[in-house]
C-alpha cells in the first residue's frame, strides 16, 4: 500500500472490518451489506455470485460454472473448490464428427456442459460459510434485481449491442434480451421474471433444486428439443469438489490458484519463469521487461495446450510443469533480443472470453478469490425457455476434437478451464487475492497486475488501471513472419512500442479495445489490520468496504 500517483484514476479503497471489489456496483453494494450484517467473506461472494448473474447476463449467472481460492484466518489454510461442470453423457468425438464437424459448435444447445455455479454456491457455504446465512437469504438481492428490473450501465450496454445479433437467432433470448427487438439501451430497465421465478425455486428448496426436479427438468427438456445433448441424469450427477490449490513458492511469497482443469498453473510458470530476472529494476512499461513476459506467456501456454485437461481423464505433469529447474530450462528458451515465432511443444491456440470474478475480505481475516462465467459472452446464447436462465458454452470453446488431444471432448468429462482464481499468502498470511475475466487473456493479465505491486510497488488501484497487453496468434494470414500478435493498449511509454516492434513483436494499438480484462483486488496489511481494494475501471464495478 502506498499512496496515489498523479496519473491515478481514482483512490484505492481501504478499510478494516472487511472489503469487496466486483465488477458491478449493485454487487459490491449486496456483497458489503452481507459483511456490515455479519456475514463472513463467503457469505459475501455467495450474494455477489447470484447479483452478478443477474445484473451482468452477459457474463455469469446460474446457468455457468465457478472456482473458489478461499483463505481460512482460524487455520491458515488455503483451499481451492471446483465448480466446473462435465460433458453430457453423450457428448462423444463420434457424436459430433457424424455431423460433419471438425471443431466443437461455439453457439447453441450443443455447446454447454453442465453448469456448476449453483452448486458451487452451496458447498462453497456449507464448507465456509458463517453459518448464519441460507443460500435463499443471500439470494434475496439477485432475486429482486430479476423481478423487479435493474438499470443497464454504460459498459452492460456495449455488450448487448454487440451480442444482439447472437441473441437475436434464439427466439428464447430475444424475448428475455431484446424485449423491444433492440438491445437495452443505457439507464433502461430491464426484467428477468422467469430468471427471478428459477432463482426463488433454488432458494425455497435449496441447490439441489437447480439439477433434480421440475427446473432441471425444464432446462434438459429444452436442450433435447433444440438438439441438445444436455439430459436430467447430467444434472442430476453434478457435484463439486474441494481440494487444495495449485501453488509455487515466488520470493517471500507462496502463490495459490485454482488447480486443474483450470489453467490458472501457467501463471505460476510465467512467474517461475521469470523469477530471477530482476523486473523490478527496469522501468515500469520497458520494452525489455515486456518483451521477457510475453515471451515466458507464449511457452507456459505451449504447455498448457500440449498436457494439461481433466485430472480425471488426464495425468497432468504440475510437480514437473511448475519445477525451479523446469522454469530455469524454459527461461533458456527466452532470446532477450527476438521474439519467439513459435513456442514448443506446440503451436498456442488462444480465445478471449466473458468472465467475472471479485475479491472479498471480511473483519476476521477470511479472504476471498472468485471467478464465474458464462465463457463466452451470453454462453450459448440460448435461454432455457420459461427458466429464464442462460446456459453456457464451456464444451463448445473448451473441449477438443483432435484426436489425442488432452481436451478431447469425452462423457462426463471437464474441458480444461479458463477460469482462474488467485491468492498469495506470506508467511501463511494473505497478502493478495486477485482475478479477471477475460479467457485466455486472464493470466498475463493478472501477471501483470502482479508485478505492477511486487516489482514496482503500486498500490492495488493504480496496479489495475495501468495500461496492459495481451499476445495472440496474429489474425491477418499476411503476417507470416510475425504469427504472434501483440496487441498493447495505449499509454506504455512512446518508445517502448517501438522498441518492442524491433524485438520482432508485431504491436497493434487497438482504437477500441473492449475485451481488455476486468481486475478485481484485495490486498491484506495484517500488521495494521487494514485491507486494500482496487477495481479496474475497464469494468463498471467499485471497491467499497467499512
Amino acid at each position: 500500500m502506498r499512496g496515489r500517483s498523479a496519473g491515478q484514476g481514482r483512490s484505492e479503497v481501504l478499510a478494516r472490518r472487511g472489503v469487496v471489489a466486483t465488477d458491478h456496483p449493485l454487487a459490491s453494494a449486496a456483497g458489503l451489506r452481507v459483511l456490515q450484517e455479519g456475514g463472513n467473506a463467503i457469505d459475501a461472494a455467495v450474494c455477489i455470485a447470484g447479483t452478478l448473474g443477474v445484473v451482468t447476463p452477459m457474463m455469469t449467472g446460474i446457468g455457468g460454472d465457478t472456482f473458489i481460492i478461499h483463505y481460512e484466518a482460524s487455520s491458515r489454510r488455503v483451499m481451492a473448490l471446483n465448480g466446473s461442470g462435465a460433458a453430457p453423457r453423450r457428448a462423444t468425438p463420434e457424436f459430433f464428427r457424424a455431423r460433419g464437424q471438425r471443431t466443437m459448435p461455439l453457439r447453441g444447445m450443443l455447446a454447454p456442459s453442465v453448469p456448476g455455479a449453483v452448486d458451487a454456491m452451496a458447498i462453497a457455504l456449507e464448507q465456509w460459510g458463517s453459518g448464519r446465512w441460507t443460500l435463499g437469504r443471500l439470494l434475496e438481492p439477485a432475486i429482486y434485481y430479476a423481478e423487479a428490473g435493474f438499470p443497464i450501465t454504460e459498459k452492460v450496454a456495449e455488450w448487448f449491442e454487440e451480442s444482439a445479433p447472437v441473441l437475436a437467432q434464439y427466439p428464447s433470448s430475444r424475448r428475455v434480451f431484446l424485449p423491444d427487438g433492440r438491445p437495452p439501451r443505457v439507464g433502461e430497465v430491464l426484467v428477468q421474471a422467469d430468471l427471478g421465478r428459477a432463482l426463488r425455486t433454488i432458494a425455497d428448496q435449496g441447490a439441489r433444486a437447480f439439477y433434480e426436479g421440475p427446473l432441471a427438468d425444464a432446462i434438459a427438456a429444452y436442450a433435447g428439443a433444440h438438439g441438445g445433448l444436455l439430459e436430467t441424469a447430467d444434472l442430476a450427477a453434478h457435484r463439486s469438489e474441494i481440494a487444495p490449490p495449485t501453488a509455487t513458492p515466488w520470493r517471500d511469497l507462496t502463490v495459490h490458484c485454482s488447480p486443474p482443469p483450470s489453467q490458472g498453473f501457467v501463471l505460476l510458470e510465467m512467474l517461475n519463469i521469470l523469477e530471477d530476472d530482476g523486473l523490478g529494476t527496469q522501468p515500469w512499461g520497458s520494452a525489455e521487461a515486456v518483451h521477457l513476459m510475453v515471451e515466458a506467456k507464449k511457452l507456459a501456454f505451449a504447455d498448457r495446450l500440449a498436457y494439461v485437461g481433466d485430472p480425471r481423464f488426464v495425468s497432468n505433469p504440475l510437480t514437473w510443469l511448475l519445477g525451479k529447474a523446469y522454469a530455469r530450462e524454459r527461461r533458456r528458451r527466452i532470446d532477450p533480443a527476438r521474439a519467439q515465432d513459435a513456442a514448443a511443444p506446440g503451436t498456442v491456440r488462444e480465445q478471449v472470453g466473458e468472465t467475472t470474478a471479485f475479491a472479498v475480505a471480511d473483519g476476521d481475516g477470511n479472504v476471498v478469490s472468485y471467478i464465474t462465467s458464462l465463457s463466452a459472452a451470453f454462453g450459448c446464447g440460448e435461454v432455457a425457455d420459461g427458466t429464464g436462465i442462460l446456459l453456457n458454452n464451456r464444451a463448445g470453446r473448451g473441449f477438443s476434437l483432435e484426436p489425442g488431444h488432452p481436451n478431447l471432448i469425452a462423457p462426463g468429462k471437464r474441458t480444461m478451464h479458463t477460469l482462474m482464481a488467485f491468492l498469495a499468502t506470506r508467511r501463511e498470511r494473505p497478502y493478495l487475492a486477485w482475478a479477471t475475466r477475460g479467457g485466455d487473456a486472464q493470466a498475463p493479465w493478472n501477471l501483470q497486475v502482479f508485478s505492477n505491486i511486487v516489482h514496482h510497488g503500486l498500490n492495488v488501484q493504480e496496479a489495475v488501471e495501468r495500461p496492459r497487453w495481451v499476445s495472440f496468434p496474429a489474425t491477418d494470414p499476411a503476417t507470416i513472419d510475425a504469427p504472434f500478435e501483440l496487441r498493447m493498449e495505449g499509454g506504455f511509454p512512446p518508445h517502448t512500442y517501438d522498441r518492442l516492434r524491433a524485438l520482432g513483436h508485431r504491436v497493434v494499438i487497438p482504437s477500441h479495445w473492449t475485451a481488455s480484462g476486468g481486475v478485481q483486488i484485495l490486498q491484506v496489511d495484517p500488521d495494521r489490520g487494514v485491507y486494500a481494494g482496487g477495481s479496474d475501471p475497464r469494468a463498471d464495478g467499485c471497491a467499497i468496504g467499512f
